[in-house]
């Protein structure tokens, strides 16, 4: 018969004395992690940066969505009129020749290389047509507007004479708008550092001939240079009618 003291349970051990375990309750507090100085500065930086990405893409669209509103007139009128107002009555008359030759379009502003439109003049079009004829056949043009402005030319001018340019770092295009077009093309006709003479000096001494060659290579359709066409032989009357027209205009603004 087993000894009755094996039926009764161990007794329970006290827990130890060492005061270095501590109980359940006493457990010290897990600190908390709080960032660093410089993990704070990222943050803000950060925050910084996306609100002026946000803000910059609200600027872009807001200005995208205004340089649609300038459409290319439909001009029942030829030469058509600058949409530009205001200026030297003798560059004026030199632009509209010159677009004679270029563009030749009831709506010029919006033409392309070989005679297609674009409706969007927030930017320069950049499209490059084949070209057909002439010596340059076979390569292709970005030529587009009423002055027939490659990209190249007009990211040059425009970064030098473009009346609004954007203001935005680096965000943004400049408008390819009618208005802008010109005032491009007028201020650099009437640049005398950008052709080594004064131009409107020039024309108000009747030197249209010495004028057109001056811009010959820029424009190559103005008779001296290499893609003369069916307005070439044409210009100088074209001109002569259009400054008188200028002129007009010129004097009745005065009265």
């Amino acid at each position: 018969m087993p000894d009755d003291r094996s039926l009764i349970p161990d007794a329970v051990a006290p827990p130890p004395s060492d005061s270095s375990v501590q109980l359940p309750s006493e457990r010290s507090p897990v600190p908390l992690l709080r960032p660093s100085r410089s993990n704070q500065r990222g943050v803000l930086w950060g925050s910084l940066l996306a609100v002026v990405l946000l803000g910059s893409g609200l600027y872009v669209a807001m200005r995208s969505g205004l340089r649609h509103l300038p459409l290319d007139p439909h001009w029942q009128t030829y030469p058509a009129p600058l949409v530009m107002q205001g200026g030297n009555p003798y560059i004026r008359a030199l632009m509209r020749t010159i677009s004679a030759a270029e563009s030749n379009s009831s709506r010029p502003y919006s033409i392309l290389y070989g005679g297609d439109h674009v409706e969007d003049l927030s930017r320069h079009p950049d499209r490059c047509v084949t070209i057909v004829a002439g010596p340059n056949r076979g390569n292709c043009s970005t030529a587009a507007g009423r002055y027939q402005f490659i990209t190249t030319t007009w990211q040059e001018k425009a970064a030098l004479y473009h009346p609004d340019p954007p203001t935005f770092w680096f965000w943004g295009d400049y408008s390819f708008a009618p208005e802008y077009q010109d005032q491009v093309v007028y201020r650099w006709l009437s640049d005398p550092q950008a052709w080594g003479i004064d131009l409107t000096e020039l024309l108000q001494q009747g030197q249209l001939q010495d004028v057109l060659r001056i811009l010959s290579p820029t424009w190559t359709s103005l008779g001296y240079g290499i893609e003369s066409n069916v307005m070439t032989h044409a210009l100088p009357s074209i001109y002569e009618q259009v400054l008188q027209e200028e002129l007009q205009a010129a004097s009745a603004l005065k009265d």
